[in-house]
């Protein structure tokens, strides 16, 4: 076992540790409006608490997925890695982060006496099983297995950071976290289009390999703008039009290329992973951070 694939199965290749710290943080940044909150204790065992949640889901996803990801180039090193630190052994690493995650959400509501972030957690560590474990295995059921992944990772996560730093929830916000949910689970569609050979042969019957890659893409694309429309519409009522076209403007620019990829699969291209990941990902990044940063600036 190597550092390298501890870092492999826990997906922390760039940019997407930036997402990560982002989804931790988001709903404490919405909750409070100023950095200097963002230190307060039960906001960092949120942020915490996140990350790990965040983290586990996706080891164990890896070590749900290594049939599969054997069978697609660019997700080989996924499965290598898990491999050679042994699936049973991630198996344990996820068990132990999620655990590690719900005694850190607990320890909020104690010291907040908010019993949601408990459950957010709760619900996070919940969906993440659902999703990769047998018999219910969501990911090989078509549309529900993307908005049950992302609320896990994107939703949840926020809320357990916005009740660590406030109770109180209003419409806006909502809107705003309905959004990113909705627009994650259209990018997770988009994110799994290379893998539609991988996952027929394994029986994951994802959208791409119900509907195909060209209608998948497609139906990606339409949810990603129903999830822009959410977040531009939350922030217009918070912060005004321009700063809602400021909080939109990265992930518009990432459905404009997912367009792209559209049309060229249209015409016969093999969508890669690794270059999806290399050229797209990073406008996901630059726009999460814009969403972290617009309500603590405002």
């Amino acid at each position: 076992m190597r550092w390298h694939d501890v870092v492999v199965v826990h997906r922390l290749h760039f940019p997407l540790p930036v997402n990560y710290l982002c989804y931790s943080f988001c709903g404490a940044c919405f909750a409070t409006g100023d950095y200097r909150h963002l230190l307060d204790p039960p906001v960092l065992l949120a942020a915490m608490a996140n990350l790990l949640i965040i983290l586990s889901g996706l080891a164990l996803n890896t070590a749900a997925d290594i049939r599969t990801d054997e069978r697609q180039a660019d997700r080989e090193q996924l499965a290598n890695a898990a491999l050679r630190i042994g699936r049973e052994r991630v198996f344990r690493w996820a068990a132990i982060e999620m655990c590690c995650a719900l005694v850190l959400a607990t320890a909020i509501s104690q010291w907040t006496g908010h019993l949601l972030g408990t459950a957010f957690a709760a619900g996070a560590i919940g969906l993440h099983m659902l999703y990769d474990l047998e018999p219910v295995r969501l990911k090989r059921r078509g549309f529900p297995g993307p908005f049950a992944f992302c609320a896990a990772v994107h939703v949840l996560p926020c809320l357990l950071s916005f009740t660590a730093a406030g109770p109180l929830f209003d419409a806006p916000v909502y809107l705003i976290f309905a959004g990113i949910w909705i627009l994650a689970s259209g990018r997770t569609v988009w994110w799994s289009v290379p893998d539609r050979s991988a996952d027929a042969a394994t029986g994951m019957r994802t959208p791409p390999v119900r509907y195909g890659a060209v209608r998948a893409l497609a139906m990606s694309c339409l949810i990603m703008l129903a999830g822009l429309a959410g977040i531009g519409w939350g922030l217009w009522w918070l912060y005004g039009p321009v700063w809602a076209l400021l909080g939109v403007t990265a992930h518009a620019a990432f459905l404009g290329n997912s367009l792209l990829l559209l049309r060229r699969t249209a015409e016969g291209a093999t969508p890669s992973s690794a270059r999806m990941l290399k050229r797209a990902m990073p406008m996901v990044s630059v726009g999460d951070v814009a969403l972290v940063i617009i309500p603590l600036i405002v």
